[in-house]
């Protein structure tokens, strides 16, 4: 069984230019998310892949008080990936209940199972938005007691000075920031450039 997954955070329709709730620059991510989702899968990994999957009538939502405009709503244009993933790829869907936020993977969803139960002992982040559901996905992953790198080549953030603290938080928290895996041909199990 593999030991290790790939998290892939949020890529998604309404997160990139021209969506509903843009990260500035995103797309520029897409093909590195996609050569780490085809070398991962080469390698035999585990591919996940969180999104956000709200309700219509979300309490994230600003005309239900939350701070964001609607966004990602469950089986609309906006809520798609924009990243090519396997057809074996797991999909987790977050704050899928309309009373519920989750900006982490892990939250009321069953993502620390799937991959203990698949052998999972390290795993990579790539996605969006650095400074929010990136971090807190990273973060409940250490919590769970995975070894968590985070592959800054391929995170986006809304604002590079949230982005940086973010970042300093990650690594205080026993998050591996790599500027990325140095040579796709010679990963070795677990262990990249930075």
């Amino acid at each position: 069984m593999p030991e290790e997954a790939l998290i892939v955070v949020d890529m998604q329709r309404d997160f990139m230019p021209g969506g509903a709730l843009p990260v500035p620059e995103g797309d520029r991510i897409i093909p590195r998310c996609n050569r780490y989702i085809e070398e991962f899968r080469r390698r035999g990994a585990l591919i996940v892949a969180t999104r956000d999957w709200h309700p219509e009538n979300h309490i994230s939502f600003r005309e239900n008080g939350g701070p964001w405009p609607r966004h990602c709503v469950q089986n609309t244009p906006g809520a798609e990936f924009v990243v090519e993933l396997p057809a074996d790829a797991v999909i987790i869907s977050k704050a899928t209940e309309p009373d519920k936020e989750a900006y982490s993977g892990f939250e009321g969803t069953e993502l620390a199972e799937i991959l203990k139960r698949n052998g999972v002992k390290r795993v990579y982040i790539c996605g969006v938005a650095t400074e929010y559901c990136v971090k807190a996905t990273a973060l409940d992953a250490v919590k769970h007691g995975f070894e968590t790198y985070l592959l800054r080549d391929a995170v986006k953030g809304i604002n590079p000075e949230d982005e940086g603290r973010a970042l300093k938080e990650l690594e205080g928290a026993g998050v591996k920031v790599l500027s990325r895996l140095w040579s796709f041909s010679t990963l070795s199990a677990g262990r990249g450039g930075g």
